[in-house]
């Protein structure tokens, strides 16, 4: 998720993990992954006015999730799209997340301590500002 002016993005300190990561979720049988995409970013921030960008994929992940009571350790996948903001940024956290906070895209980027991927999506995502 990124601000009207794409220079800033909405991370959620994850429940569950306890990591600063992009809102998002599971799709639950729902073929339609934009779809989801926007309904869990909307879920999880509360704000107002949120839309997907293009509809296109912007990028893939997988990562390892570690066991956890009693589920076993497991690959994640995940498919990511750009969901921007309006200008109304006022977000609520849901029992999801400890907290939200908008970070500027090239502070996630250059954050040693943020998540490899997230620093990665970081990067693609100024590139595309750029270019």
């Amino acid at each position: 998720m990124v601000s009207d002016d794409g220079r800033r993005t909405l991370l959620t300190h994850h429940r569950k993990l306890d990591r600063w990561l992009q809102p998002g979720g599971h799709a639950d049988g729902d073929a339609d992954l934009a779809r989801v995409a926007l309904r869990e970013a909307e879920e999880e921030t509360g704000l107002p006015g949120l839309r997907l960008e293009d509809g296109a994929i912007f990028d893939l992940d997988r990562h390892w999730i570690p066991e956890r009571t009693g589920v076993p350790g497991h690959w994640h996948y995940d498919v990511r799209y750009v969901v921007r903001a309006g200008l109304d940024e006022r977000y609520v956290v849901s029992s999801e997340s400890h907290d939200l906070a908008w970070r500027e895209v090239t502070m996630v980027r250059d954050d040693p301590g943020s998540d490899v991927s997230m620093r990665r999506m970081a990067g693609k995502w100024l590139q595309g500002l750029a270019g």
